[in-house]
C-alpha cells in the first residue's frame, strides 16, 4: 500500500515436459493465523522511507491456490493510525495459477522482470519464459511464489492518501518462513520491497485492534 504517485539457496532440479500438476509443499508456517513482521521500503527519488509492516494469514486453501490475510502498515506519514488492508492471494501452483498474471496491468514482461528479482526464481526462468511455468512441478520446491492483491482498506477511507491499485509479487521460503516481495503499480515507485519474517506469536497473531472484515 504505497503512497500514491502521479536470497539464494540451491533448489532441487526442476524439470519441464509432462510433469503432473501437484500442490505446493505443505508449509506449517504458511497456515491460518500465522503472523509475520518486517518492513516495506517505499523510497522514492525524493527520499528514503520504510514502513513497519505486520501480516497475518486469515485463510488458506491450497487446493484452489488461494490465501488471504490482513496487512497492517505502521508509521505511515499520511495516516494518524496504523493502516490495515485486507488482501487475497494467488499461489503459483501451475494448476490454478501460473507465473503470468494476465491482469492488474501486468504484462508478461513485467512478470518476468519482477519474478527475476528473486534468486530462487532463476532456475525456473527458461521454462516460465516458454509457457508461464505450466509444465513445472513445484511440489517439492523449497519456495512458494504468490501474488497478493489488497482488496480494501479495513480501518481507513480510500481518501487516506495511499493506494491499493497494485499488487505484490511474493516469494515464501518453506525452510524459515521468510517472505520477500515487490510491489507493482505503474503509478507508484517501482520495486518497493517487502521483507517479512515469521514471528513467535504464530497462530495467536498480532495484537490487532478489533477490525470488522467485510
Amino acid at each position: 500500500m504505497p503512497v500514491r504517485v502521479v536470497e539464494s539457496s540451491a533448489p532441487s532440479q526442476i524439470t519441464g515436459g509432462n510433469s503432473e500438476h501437484s500442490l505446493p509443499p505443505a508449509c506449517t508456517l504458511l497456515s491460518v493465523g500465522q503472523a509475520f513482521a518486517g518492513t516495506q521500503n517505499v523510497s522514492s527519488l525524493q527520499k528514503d522511507e520504510a514502513w513497519r509492516v505486520n501480516v497475518r494469514i486469515q485463510g488458506c486453501d491450497l487446493d484452489r491456490g488461494y490465501l488471504c490475510g490482513t496487512m497492517e502498515a505502521l508509521n505511515v506519514p499520511l495516516a494518524d493510525t496504523p493502516v490495515v488492508t485486507f488482501w487475497e492471494g494467488e499461489i503459483v501452483d501451475t494448476k490454478n495459477y501460473t507465473f503470468f498474471t494476465g491482469k492488474w496491468e501486468a504484462t508478461p514482461e513485467d512478470d518476468i522482470r519482477h519474478w527475476s528479482k528473486f534468486p530462487s526464481f532463476n532456475p525456473l526462468l527458461s521454462q516460465v519464459e516458454a509457457d508461464g511455468g505450466k509444465s513445472l512441478d513445484l511440489s517439492n520446491y523449497p519456495y512458494i511464489f504468490m501474488r497478493w492483491k489488497e482488496q480494501y482498506f479495513v480501518n481507513v477511507g480510500i481518501d487516506c492518501g495511499l493506494t491499493i491499485a497494485g499488487f505484490y509479487y511474493v516469494c515464501f521460503s518453506c525452510s524459515d518462513g521468510s517472505i520477500n516481495g515487490f510491489y507493482y503499480d505503474p503509478n507508484s515507485s517501482p520495486f518497493q520491497k517487502l521483507e517479512l519474517k515469521s514471528t513467535n506469536e504464530g497462530r495467536s497473531g498480532f495484537s490487532f485492534s478489533s477490525y470488522q472484515l467485510q
